[in-house]
């Protein structure tokens, strides 16, 4: 069973983000895709959300809280007390830019709901709070622990905390404290916090080892080299092996420094690489052979970017959970972009109800992707340079919903919904150019 699921998630004076603004996962009474839609206990959930909006319009910035929140949680037990945060509120206002940053998470583990979250700076934990709902106690949660700035008050039902709250820094999490005292609830807590995956589509290198992961197994490198012949990639089987590392592994490229430092770094190590087998065939257009290539050096960027991301995306598919990508479309065809969410949107394919965030510019997932409008989220930035996110099922136009039988991609473009960037005439930009020097 899948016991990790995201339900919302709530920032506020963080980056871009003035105001709290929030993403949810549950869904509403609308009736489109249900296939998009589970179910586990009492709670409804969508199996993915995807986020639209202009360049710098702070699409990022909201997946990155969510990395941030993350980092925050693991890495509290590390600091000593003299530890910063390094967290960066909402810079373009006058009283924002001192007030500290607010993460909340509301999420699933074992059909149990949890709302954890905390107000922080760079100096100290300003709040922090954890409630539990069990079953139908709709609006009946229960505080577990909440913590201010003259102390920390636990409850009966969060046992495993009574004792510590003396032991906890002004720059740490109690949650974290607890953990590390081998707290039931805690150490829950902490792992569902662990296996949430938030990854860039930019520096997908990363990943890949999850990918060199799922290869060894034959189960799920069968279902892996189908994913990439129906994606027409262009190659038929895949070698994995492993070898020593040598200097003639790096581009010729690389400036000396840094040549020299990865050379350092890397002596002695095993490294694994991958070749991808492509068929020789004869004027005929009969196979005749097989050719390797070595997959860094002969592949496209979109090829290797879609190997290395396969492995968390089946990764999260398979076992059940939470992923989050930045940029997933970029250096990828629009097709593939599609087959990528059409497997979390998918009943046939996404047994595990694992569930997709991310952000993208690809506008044909509007038309194609088969999103229900309460999946469809709009970053866009006001006058005074604070972001504002909203969902398409929210959005209103003369005072009336959007209908689910609109072109929304064509709405989109268009900018019926905002979260576009204004472009100036560039023709006119030019000719002014050339008039000027032609003066």
């Amino acid at each position: 069973m899948n016991n990790k699921m995201i339900i919302e998630f709530t920032i506020g004076n963080f980056l871009s983000f003035k105001e709290r603004m929030t993403l949810s996962l549950e869904p509403t009474a609308i009736t489109e895709h249900q296939s998009s839609v589970f179910e586990i206990g009492h709670q409804k959930l969508l199996k993915s959300v995807v986020l639209y909006g202009a360049n710098s319009s702070g699409k990022s910035n909201y997946l990155k809280a969510m990395s941030v929140m993350k980092r925050i949680i693991m890495t509290s037990m590390e600091k000593s007390s003299v530890s910063k945060n390094n967290i960066k509120p909402f810079l373009l206002n006058s009283e924002t830019r001192n007030l500290p940053s607010f993460f909340e998470i509301v999420f699933l583990i074992d059909k149990v709901r949890y709302r954890y979250g905390f107000e922080i700076d760079s100096e100290k934990i300003h709040a922090e709070w954890l409630f539990v709902m069990h079953g139908k106690q709709k609006n009946k949660e229960k505080p577990l622990f909440i913590r201010e700035l003259d102390g920390i008050a636990v409850t009966e039902l969060f046992e495993e905390g009574d004792g510590l709250e003396s032991k906890t820094r002004n720059n740490a999490l109690f949650l974290s404290i607890v953990d590390q005292f081998n707290g039931k609830v805690s150490a829950q807590l902490m792992k569902w916090f662990n296996a949430w995956r938030i990854i860039s589509g930019l520096s997908h290198e990363h990943y890949r080892s999850v990918t060199y992961k799922l290869l060894e197994d034959s189960v799920c490198k069968t279902k892996l080299l189908k994913f990439y012949e129906d994606l027409d990639l262009g190659f038929n089987e895949l070698k994995v092996k492993t070898e020593k590392f040598d200097p003639v592994m790096l581009p010729n490229d690389l400036p000396e420094e840094i040549r020299n430092d990865m050379i350092a770094e890397l002596e002695g190590e095993s490294l694994i690489k991958i070749n991808t087998i492509h068929k020789i065939f004869d004027n005929q257009g009969n196979p005749v052979g097989t050719k390797d290539f070595d997959m860094r050096k002969q592949e496209s960027s979109g090829t290797n970017k879609i190997i290395d991301l396969s492995g968390p995306i089946f990764d999260t598919i398979l076992e059940g959970g939470v992923l989050v990508i930045d940029e997933l479309d970029a250096k990828l065809h629009p097709l593939m972009t599609t087959a990528i969410t059409n497997l979390f949107n998918s009943d046939k394919f996404n047994k595990k109800n694992a569930q997709l965030i991310f952000a993208t510019h690809d506008t044909n997932l509007l038309t194609y992707g088969h999103f229900r409008r309460d999946q469809i989220y709009f970053v866009e930035k006001n006058n005074y340079g604070s972001s504002d996110l909203y969902s398409l099922v929210e959005y209103q136009e003369n005072g009336k919903a959007i209908r689910k039988d609109r072109s929304f991609e064509k709405d989109y473009i268009q900018g019926r919904y905002g979260a576009i960037p204004y472009i100036g005439s560039f023709e006119e930009l030019l000719v002014g150019a050339r008039d000027g020097k032609e003066n």
